[in-house]
């Protein structure tokens, strides 16, 4: 009996944990996956500004890039693979909140 009940506990947990990333995926994947690309552009766009003479974008003076520099130095090489990587046409497909 007791095995019964821990098995049926078991299923009734997954059901709903099935059920959870269901209504997940219905209601807000889109708009998880929206803001974590709105993020990284962002995040691309002050590092630009910051330190875009390293890749011939002269923006802010070197006073106030230097300044910042700590707080950005783990990011410049992920940085400047993302900036300086060859792209196709397709790559901003599946920005469906901004087609509507």
């Amino acid at each position: 009996m007791q095995l019964h009940v821990a098995s049926l506990r078991h299923r009734t947990r997954a059901l709903l944990d099935a059920a959870r990333r269901v209504l997940y995926g219905i209601a807000a994947h889109e708009i998880v996956l929206y803001t974590i690309r709105l993020r990284a552009d962002m995040e691309n766009l002050f590092i630009l500004i910051t330190l875009g003479d390293l890749i011939g974008v002269p923006i802010l003076p070197p006073y106030y890039s230097l300044r910042l520099l700590p707080y950005l130095v783990p990011n410049i090489a992920s940085w400047k693979h993302r900036v300086l990587r060859e792209r196709d046409i397709l790559d901003n497909e599946g920005l469906d909140l901004l087609a509507g």
